[in-house]
């Protein structure tokens, strides 16, 4: 049974710092593309960063660039996205995402994903 399960979400105020996790379990963690995403409250979901089997490999929505930053440890089966310098805007519920298929799961593309977590609350408070 695939499992990911994020956690870390919770309120911070502008300019403040929140590190995500997901522990996947159930299926060959090593062997899929990660990706984070989010979701607002009226909007469509989007992905904010993605990351190869190795770690070595990453993208990011512009939106997000040198601010977050993704990091996955196949070791523990767990993806991490650290954020700093946190807007009103990255108000979301995050989800973490694992697909199979290559470097084009570097485009963030919620399709191209096979597995999903059920999410973690973000709020930024001006």
């Amino acid at each position: 049974q695939v499992q990911l399960v994020e956690s870390g979400g919770g309120s911070v105020q502008t300019g403040g710092s929140l590190t995500l996790s997901c522990t996947a379990s159930g299926y060959a963690y090593s062997s899929y593309y990660m990706g984070w995403f989010r979701q607002a409250p009226g909007k469509e979901r989007e992905g904010v960063a993605g990351i190869s089997t190795g770690g070595v490999s990453t993208n990011y929505a512009d939106s997000v660039k040198g601010r977050f930053t993704i990091s996955r440890d196949n070791v523990k089966n767990t993806l991490y996205l650290k954020m700093n310098s946190l807007k009103p805007e990255d108000t979301a519920s995050y989800y973490c995402a694992a697909g199979r298929g290559g470097a084009r799961l570097l485009q963030l593309r919620a399709f191209d994903y096979n597995y999903w977590g059920q999410g973690t609350q973000v709020t930024v408070s001006s």
